[in-house]
């Protein structure tokens, strides 16, 4: 591990578990989606960690040791773009949730599912008989 930059890697590890335990505690779809983003962002600055060289160069050839690794970066930009990505498409379910359900509580959306199971008793695709 390079000196100086353990703190990158606990602050990465504390942005995990924030978005990990925002995702699992919080009843409110948004407040989870913005749990996914915080993981997503952490692991962002892991790799952007890891990848990190004291004093190195741009992989061109005749500029001299040590080189740093153009793949790490190239990675996090595309992590970057999957992550917007999955968060437009995690918001689009949200907003589709809503305006079905009426609330963005899971609990409140559970209770209406659950309710609508035990009203339905002929559901189940046997209409043809």
């Amino acid at each position: 591990m390079i000196e100086g930059t353990y703190h990158y890697y606990l602050a990465a590890f504390t942005l995990f578990l924030i978005g990990t335990y925002m995702m699992i505690d919080n009843p409110n779809l948004i407040k989870k989606v913005i749990g996914l983003n915080f993981a997503q962002i952490s692991v962002y600055l892991m790799l952007v960690t890891i990848g990190y060289v004291e004093d190195a160069n741009p992989p061109i050839i005749g500029l001299g040791e040590p080189y740093s690794n153009p793949m790490v970066h190239v990675l996090v930009l595309t992590a970057i773009v999957v992550g917007v990505s999955l968060t437009a498409l995690a918001l689009a379910l949200v907003i589709r949730l809503y305006s079905e359900f009426g609330t963005l509580d899971t609990r409140e959306i559970e209770a209406m599912i659950a309710a609508s199971e035990g009203d339905d008793t002929n559901t189940g695709g046997g209409g043809d008989d």
